[in-house]
C-alpha cells in the first residue's frame, strides 16, 4: 500500500503541524528511551534508585503541570501552552548535561516531565477545539500512530550511541534529544486560529445584552472526574509492558531474556496496525463505555497468561508471554480509543482545556504509579498480584462503561443542580448505568462540529 503524503501528514493544516512536531518529538522521545537510564547513571553518576526516586517526584510534578495547564491553555490558548512547554523541556534534556548532584537531577527532571506534562494537555486541547465528533478520535489515532513509529525509529538511533558506550556519546544523544525537540515547535508557527466555539458565541450574546451561561468546572462534574480517575487505573496496563514483562520474563519464567524485546516489537507493530480501526469503533458516548468495558477484558486475559507462564516449559512460556502481548495490545488500542472519545465529547466545549487538563492528570497518576503498583503486586506475589490487577483493570472499566452509560440529560440537570448547591452521585451512576437516552451526546455535552520520558 502507497502511503501518500496527505495520508502521512493529514488533511487539515492542524493535522499536519501537529504531525509534524509529533514526528519530531516522538524521535527525540526514543533516544531518551534507549539512553537516558544509562546517562543518569554512567554520566551524572546516580544510583539506580537514586533515578527512581526522582523520577517519580517528576512525575508529581507532571500531574500538576497536566491539570494546571489546561486552565491555562483556556486563557492564553493552547498553541501558546504547547510552544513554551515544548521549548522549556528542550532546555531541561539539555540541562541534565550540567546536573552534578540528585538535587539538580531531580529538579531538571521536573521540568522536563512537567512539560511533557503540559505538551499533552495542550495538544488534547487543540484537536478538542479544531475537530468535532468522531474526526478527534480519528485525527488522534493516526497521531498516536505517528508516535509509535517515531519513537522506534528513535530508538534505532540512540543504538549508535549504546554501540559506543562512552560517556561522550551518551552527552551527545541527549543533546540531540533537545535539538529534536526544539524543532518540534517549527510546524507549530502560524498555528490557524481555531473556529468559534460556544465560549465565543455566548461572550458575543453577553455584549450584545443576552444571557450569558458560565462554563462548568470539570472539579464539580463528578461524572467526567470519576471517568478520568478510573482512566489513571487503566493506565496502569503501560507499566505492565514497560516494567512488570521484562522482570517477570527474566526473573520468574522459563522463556529467555532476548525474548523481551521480541515482545516489545510486536507490541509496537500490533499498535500501529490497529489503533486507527480500533477508533472507528467508537461512534458515540455509549460505545466509548463499551469500548472501555472490552479493553479491561483483554487486560484480564493479559494478567492471566502472564501468570500462567511462570510454571511453563521454555517453549510454551514463550507462546503464552506472546498471546498476553497481544491482548494487551488489543487492550490498549481499545482503551485509548474510548477514552479519548469521552475526554472529547463529555467535556464542556466552553472551557476544553480545563476538561481535558483532567484527563491527562488520569494519565499522568497512571503513569507515575505504575511501576510502583506493577511491582508491588505481579512481581511481588506472583500469581495473586496479577489477579489482583485483573480485577483491578476490571472494575475500572466495568465503572467507566456504567458512568458512560448514565444519561447525559439527566447528568446535565444535576450538574446545574450542583451549582445551585447540589452535587452528583457517582456512586448513584455505577447503581444505575442503563437510564433512557444512554450514549446519546446531547446538550451542551458535545459540540457539533506510553510512557513518561525523563
Amino acid at each position: 500500500m502507497i502511503l501518500s503524503a496527505e495520508r502521512l501528514v493529514g488533511r487539515s493544516p492542524v493535522e499536519r503541524a501537529l504531525t509534524l512536531s509529533i514526528a519530531a518529538s516522538s524521535l527525540a522521545k526514543g533516544v531518551l528511551f534507549g539512553v537516558s537510564a544509562l546517562f543518569f547513571t554512567t554520566v551524572i553518576g546516580l544510583s539506580p534508585a537514586t533515578v527512581g526516586v526522582g523520577l517519580t517526584v517528576a512525575g508529581g510534578a507532571g500531574m500538576a503541570a497536566a491539570f494546571g495547564s489546561g486552565y491555562l491553555a483556556d486563557r492564553v490558548g493552547a498553541q501558546r501552552v504547547l510552544v513554551a512547554a515544548t521549548v522549556t523541556q528542550s532546555v531541561a534534556l539539555a540541562a541534565y548535561c550540567s546536573a552534578a548532584s540528585a538535587i539538580t537531577f531531580t529538579l531538571i527532571a521536573c521540568a522536563a516531565i512537567g512539560a511533557q506534562g503540559a505538551q499533552r494537555t495542550a495538544q488534547a486541547t487543540l484537536l478538542a477545539l479544531h475537530f468535532t465528533g468522531p474526526d478527534r478520535v480519528t485525527v488522534r489515532a493516526r497521531l498516536r500512530v505517528v508516535t509509535n513509529v517515531f519513537v522506534g525509529l528513535g530508538s534505532a538511533l540512540a543504538t549508535a550511541a549504546l554501540a559506543t558506550g562512552t560517556p561522550a556519546a551518551y552527552v551527545v544523544a541527549m543533546l540531540t534529544a533537545s535539538a529534536l525537540v526544539l524543532t518540534s515547535t517549527l510546524p507549530l508557527r502560524g498555528f490557524p486560529s481555531p473556529p468559534p466555539s460556544p465560549s465565543t458565541s455566548a461572550g458575543i450574546a453577553s455584549r450584545a445584552g443576552g444571557p450569558r451561561r458560565a462554563a462548568r468546572s470539570p472539579l464539580r462534574d463528578f461524572r467526567y472526574v470519576g471517568i478520568a480517575a478510573f482512566y489513571g487505573l487503566l493506565t496502569v496496563q503501560f507499566g505492565l509492558l514497560t516494567v512488570g514483562m521484562p522482570l517477570w520474563v527474566t526473573l520468574h519464567t522459563r522463556a529467555p531474556a532476548t525474548v523481551v524485546a521480541l515482545l516489545l516489537v510486536l507490541n509496537t507493530v500490533l499498535v500501529a496496525l490497529f489503533q486507527l480501526p480500533a477508533a472507528r469503533l467508537v461512534t458515540d458516548v455509549r460505545a466509548a463505555g463499551r469500548t472501555v468495558l472490552a479493553s479491561s477484558g483483554f487486560l484480564v486475559l493479559t494478567c492471566l497468561f502472564y501468570a500462567g507462564a511462570a510454571p511453563l516449559p521454555a517453549l510454551a512460556a514463550v507462546g503464552l508471554l506472546l498471546l498476553a502481548v497481544v491482548a494487551a495490545s488489543a487492550a490498549e488500542v481499545l482503551s485509548e480509543a474510548g477514552e479519548w472519545s469521552l475526554a472529547f465529547e463529555l467535556a464542556d466545549s466552553r472551557n476544553p482545556g480545563a476538561y481535558q487538563g483532567i484527563s491527562q492528570t488520569g494519565f499522568a497518576a497512571g503513569t507515575m504509579l505504575a511501576p510502583v503498583v506493577v511491582t508491588l503486586t505481579a512481581i511481588a506475589h506472583g500469581t495473586s498480584g496479577w489477579l489482583l490487577l485483573a480485577g483491578m483493570f476490571l472494575t475500572a472499566g466495568v465503572a467507566t462503561d456504567r458512568l458512560a452509560r448514565y444519561s447525559p440529560l439527566r447528568a446535565a440537570g444535576e450538574a446545574d443542580g450542583a451549582g445551585r448547591g447540589g452535587r452528583v452521585d457517582v456512586g448513584s451512576v455505577l447503581a444505575d448505568g442503563d437510564d433512557a437516552g444512554a450514549g446519546q451526546c446531547g446538550g451542551h455535552l458535545a459540540r457539533r462540529d506510553h510512557q513518561v520520558t525523563p
